[in-house]
């Protein structure tokens, strides 16, 4: 068996390299993502650096801690504060009648020159103390590594996702389509005593022996590729400028084993068809394709294409804000393709009917095509993964961002709108209304067993905030805000007006019971809760809004603020461009391995239709004509994987509008036509060589 597998390598070596790059680039993209992936976990170490003389630290509290409930007993847990808190003042002079007290960078944390047994038997629970690397956390912005790098974790991951999604799918549509074209093979085989199980185990053995091959050179391309991937995201600004790649072993390990798994994988049911292909029945078979939908297929492909529409539908109708974040909108169109894709089959042969070309090429063209279902589909399949790829992510990365812009334009009538950090409220001119609002935090008890941290808004006037804000409100009025009061969300557990809210404050002070006064719908997720300023202690403004007054006068008043003035049209959210690098990345990989998957697909296809091309030419058929019909076919295929791959975005746009509108936000879809139509282009570009340039060859 060993001896029959090894030739067959070496003698079809060439219908082998596509699956064989394939393979190889997925395994080698997988140990490039992991190790990626790796380094992402754990921020570096960095010493302190605002007490780094200092051998002991104390800073003021920087948690809320409360009591939960889990089970029949209680536990404590802890949400992080906006920024520590100054430290007692108590403290600090039991402190300095002591020891030596260090005092840099504000009032949250001073540095002490003691042992730190006797520093904390002194302090108590009144404040934190630090000793040892714990002593970054006293440094501005300790958590700064950590946020940088839980973006980055996300986009390595969702890419590695996409890169295994596609390397399978692409795996093993190649081993099924080439397993398809020798069906003569293993009829001359069964003819001369092979059985069934033979020929499986045949098919089994050249998978492996390509997946071991394969995942060996795509490992020791992981490794090429690791700091060539760090280099590339630190200059894209996907990551900071001190991550770096590790030494970490698990993302080889991860990556061969699942390149062996894939080829396996892709052979285990290209195997089981070739085992049941008779010896007369296959050298009688006609060219045109019977039974190219076997029953696992079609039940699998069915459950997949239901499981995502109903997964789509129930997102919509219990969540519909999970529509609205990447990890959803990445991993959900997935099993729509996948679905799709698997009953490709059978929504060939109806669209290849549906050209209506004149003359002989168009004639054969579409004939062909509906004839050779296997092949259109085999084509056609890739082009569906890149187009809808291209569709969803991208369709729906732009869409979520103009809803905001459009909500944000849809929530103030003001004529311009001041944002910075720390801004100063200005004089106002007379005539003229202004609204000075900024960031700060709220915490609420979830029932008994939660403690939420909500993303608050501090209003400064009240009177000014409810003139000029047009907050989508379904129930009660912004004009009762008051220090004693609350706007909601429909998010809250408690958010009906005039029920009262227990609530924390931003510097962990509280609890106090505020009423609510007002609901808002919960939109794209930035409406509320707000609150005053004499329950958002420490916050600063970050923006003032303004109507009224002379044009010139009210702008130059709002400079002096400190901030950048815009009119209300000019402060528009936009998408982020780390996001947008991380999906070129995505389609990136996608669009590699199609075009990896179209060229394997149809040199080989094509290769192996020298008579039927022979014949064409002993009916008068023109060498051009040849070229065209061969060609034709490869376009007409790419078309319909077009097709089905704009009909997958529109289901995803479309259940994305739809959660849109049931968070009562603006519904503001964008079909990215020019990535879409520029996937489309490679594709088609790819095909037609693909096709061509062995047609040319074999018409010589």
């Amino acid at each position: 068996m060993l001896t029959v597998v090894l030739s067959g390598l070496r003698d079809r070596w060439a219908s082998f390299l596509g699956g064989f790059v394939a393979l190889a680039l997925g395994v080698g993209l997988l140990a490039t993502m992991g190790l990626g992936l790796s380094a992402t976990f754990d921020a570096p170490e960095r010493p302190p650096q605002r007490f780094a003389s200092s051998p002991v630290v104390v800073q003021g509290q920087d948690r809320l801690t409360l009591d939960v409930r889990r089970g029949p007993g209680t536990v404590p847990v802890e949400q992080r504060l906006d920024r520590p808190q100054p430290v007692d003042e108590g403290v600090l002079r039991e402190l300095r009648a002591r020891w030596t007290v260090t005092t840099t960078g504000g009032p949250d944390a001073v540095g002490v020159d003691a042992p730190a047994a006797e520093v904390r038997a002194l302090v108590g629970d009144r404040a934190r103390v630090l000793t040892g690397n714990e002593r970054r956390q006293a440094d501005p912005d300790p958590e700064r590594d950590a946020r940088a790098l839980v973006a980055l974790n996300a986009l390595l991951g969702t890419s590695g996702g996409v890169t295994a999604f596609v390397s399978v799918f692409v795996v093993a549509s190649t081993f099924a389509f080439a397993v398809a074209l020798r069906r003569r093979e293993f009829g001359l085989l069964r003819t001369a005593g092979a059985t069934p199980g033979q020929i499986r185990r045949l098919l089994l053995a050249e998978a492996a022996a390509l997946g071991v091959l394969a995942s060996a050179t795509g490992c020791a391309l992981g490794a090429l590729g690791g700091p060539l991937l760090a280099r590339t995201l630190v200059d894209g600004g996907l990551a900071p400028a001190w991550f770096t790649i590790g030494g970490a072993s698990w993302p080889f390990h991860a990556a061969f084993w699942t390149g062996v798994t894939v080829a396996l994988a892709g052979a285990v049911a290209a195997s089981r068809r070739a085992g049941k292909v008779g010896p007369t029945a296959a050298l009688r078979e006609a060219d045109v394709d019977a039974d190219t939908l076997p029953l696992g297929r079609a039940v699998l492909g069915t459950g997949l294409l239901l499981a995502g529409l109903g997964l789509l539908v129930w997102t919509c109708a219990a969540e519909p804000s999970a529509l609205l974040k990447r990890k959803t909108y990445t991993t959900l169109p997935m099993l729509l393709i996948t679905g799709v894709a698997l009953l490709s089959p059978l929504l060939v042969r109806p669209a290849a009917r549906l050209l209506r070309a004149r003359g002989a090429v168009g004639t054969l063209v579409r004939e062909n095509s509906a004839a050779a279902v296997r092949r259109t589909a085999a084509v056609a399949a890739p082009v569906l993964v890149t187009v809808a790829l291209a569709g969803t992510l991208f369709g729906s990365a732009t869409s979520v961002p103009r809803a905001k812009e459009a909500e944000a334009r849809e929530q103030t009538t003001a004529q311009y709108v001041v944002s910075g950090d720390d801004l100063r409220p200005p004089a106002a001119p007379a005539g003229t209304v202004l609204s000075p609002t900024g960031a700060t935090s709220v915490f609420v008890r979830d029932g008994d067993e939660a403690v939420v941290k909500y993303g608050a808004r501090a209003v400064a006037d009240p009177a000014a905030f409810a003139e000029l804000a047009r907050l989508p409100v379904t129930a009660g009025d912004l004009r009762d805000l008051d220090d004693r009061s609350i706007v909601v969300n429909e998010e809250f557990e408690r958010h009906r007006v005039g029920e009262t809210v227990e609530v924390w404050r931003a510097d962990g002070s509280g609890p106090v019971r505020l009423r609510v006064v007002a609901v808002l719908a919960l939109g794209t997720g930035d409406n509320g809760p707000y609150v005053t300023r004499a329950n958002a202690p420490g916050a600063g403004l970050d923006r003032i809004d303004a109507r009224g007054g002379g044009a010139a006068e009210v702008r130059a008043a709002l400079e002096t603020s400190g901030g950048t003035v815009r009119t209300a049209p000019e402060r528009q959210a936009s998408g982020n461009p780390q996001n947008r690098l991380g999906m070129i990345l995505v389609l990136g990989i996608a669009l590699v391995y199609t075009t990896i998957g179209l060229a394997n697909t149809l040199l080989m296809a094509t290769s192996v239709r020298g008579g039927e091309l022979a014949s064409l030419r002993l009916a008068g058929a023109t060498r051009g004509q040849i070229l065209r019909v061969v060609t034709g076919e490869a376009a007409l295929a790419v078309a319909i994987g077009t097709l089905l791959g704009l009909v997958v975005t529109a289901v995803v746009l479309g259940a994305l509008g739809a959660g849109l509108a049931a968070l009562s936000a603006p519904v503001a879809l964008a079909l990215p036509w020019g990535t879409v139509g520029a996937a489309a282009g490679v594709c088609a570009a790819v095909a037609v060589a693909s096709s061509g340039v062995p047609a040319w060859r074999l018409t010589r």
